[in-house]
């Protein structure tokens, strides 16, 4: 949920020579971005899922961090559990309420480059009617030419969220009320430059 928004280091720390904003279209189509998530199971294991339908970009100027953004959107009906019966219910009104709030967004506010190709996004999260101030700690992995003519940058990012801070209050128990969220992202950059 940015999350995402860390991929915004790769554009800080990359040695590229542009002095001016680049935009990059998280990589949907070939499936190189994915967010996923765990949480504790009544404190015994770990229970893994994803989200598979996000969209968003990520745009910086490596001259002024300051103005870095990005947006991204996660579809809530496609938590995937790999469990039909649980993810009917985690799309209820019990947990993600889907057709009440279909989507949840992501926007960031400011990052902190903390060296070592590594930082802080700060920004918005809006998740089931509620919107809340986050932050992921982020860790560059490269950037480069692909294949196809084209320029990839990508990143790592974790985050932990309460879920009653977003309203979410279904009893798990005790040791299931936060949520690990890891983001593994690939972008591509635009062909155009905007200034």
């Amino acid at each position: 949920m940015k999350s995402v928004a860390s991929l915004i280091l790769s554009i800080l720390l990359s040695t590229s020579a542009y002095a001016e904003v680049e935009v990059y279209d998280l990589d949907i189509k070939g499936a190189h971005a994915s967010i996923q998530f765990r949480i504790k199971h009544l404190g015994f294991s770990w229970l893994f899922g994803r989200f598979n339908k996000l969209e968003g970009w990520i745009s910086g100027d490596q001259s002024v961090p300051s103005s870095s953004k990005v947006e991204v959107s996660i579809d809530t009906a496609s938590i995937d559990t790999n469990h039909a019966e649980r993810d009917k219910h985690l799309r209820s009104a019990d947990f993600l309420n889907v057709k009440k709030y279909p989507h949840a967004k992501f926007v960031s506010t400011r990052v902190v480059d903390n060296g070592d190709k590594t930082g802080t996004i700060y920004g918005n999260l809006s998740l089931h009617g509620v919107t809340k101030e986050i932050k992921i700690d982020a860790k560059y992995v490269g950037h480069g030419a692909d294949p196809w003519g084209g320029y990839r940058a990508g990143f790592e990012g974790t985050t932990t969220l309460k879920l009653a801070d977003f309203g979410i209050t279904y009893n798990l128990g005790p040791a299931s009320t936060y949520v690990e969220m890891m983001l593994f992202i690939e972008g591509v950059r635009r062909s155009e430059k905007t200034h």
